[in-house]
């Protein structure tokens, strides 16, 4: 009996794991990085963070709500010194988890000389259940994963307006 619930507890283990693995190249950065930041939320963590909220003002509540159905937020970023100090083979694990055949679609990527935005999201038939933005730019490397459904008229109503109005447009060209 105990040997079919240790198995089956390790086949479950995974439907409760973070999605979105971050590579050990970022170990590698956050060494290199004159400022590294981590954010590791999970469930639990947002559910602390959320009684911190009073839900009294549009934005707090829109918060709490929000926070409350995740399942965790995930940040890594990385400010250098110098330009070079990181490659596009330290993204492209990230960039590789982000596919058709796993559920994300890019809903936005805004390229210009200096900077690079992307925004996928994983959506099932009527909800967005995640969403991803990788940002780089020459000195800087930001990935942000948030798991769970996500309700993007309350996201909307955090966000600033100009990653609001990019996100709903790319979300509109998706649907």
């Amino acid at each position: 009996m105990y040997k079919y619930a240790t198995c089956l507890f390790l086949v479950l283990l995974p439907a409760g794991a973070q999605e979105i693995r971050f590579p050990e190249s970022f170990e590698k950065l956050a060494a290199k990085a004159k400022e590294a930041v981590t954010v590791s939320l999970d469930g639990n963590m947002l559910q602390l963070a959320g009684n911190f909220l009073s839900g009294r003002s549009t934005g707090e509540a829109a918060a709490k709500q929000l926070a409350g159905d995740l399942k965790g937020i995930y940040v890594r970023s990385f400010q250098f010194e110098k330009e070079g100090e990181y490659t596009e083979a330290d993204v492209a694990p990230v960039r590789a988890q982000l596919t058709s055949e796993r559920g994300w679609s890019g809903v936005v990527n805004i390229t210009e000389p200096a900077e690079r935005v992307e925004v996928y999201v994983k959506k099932d038939a009527s909800r967005v259940l995640g969403m991803t933005v990788l940002v780089s730019e020459k000195r800087e490397l930001t990935v942000v994963y948030i798991d769970g459904p996500i309700d993007l008229k309350r996201l909307g109503e955090l966000l600033p307006k100009g990653l609001n109005a990019a996100v709903e447009k790319g979300m509109a060209g998706k649907q």
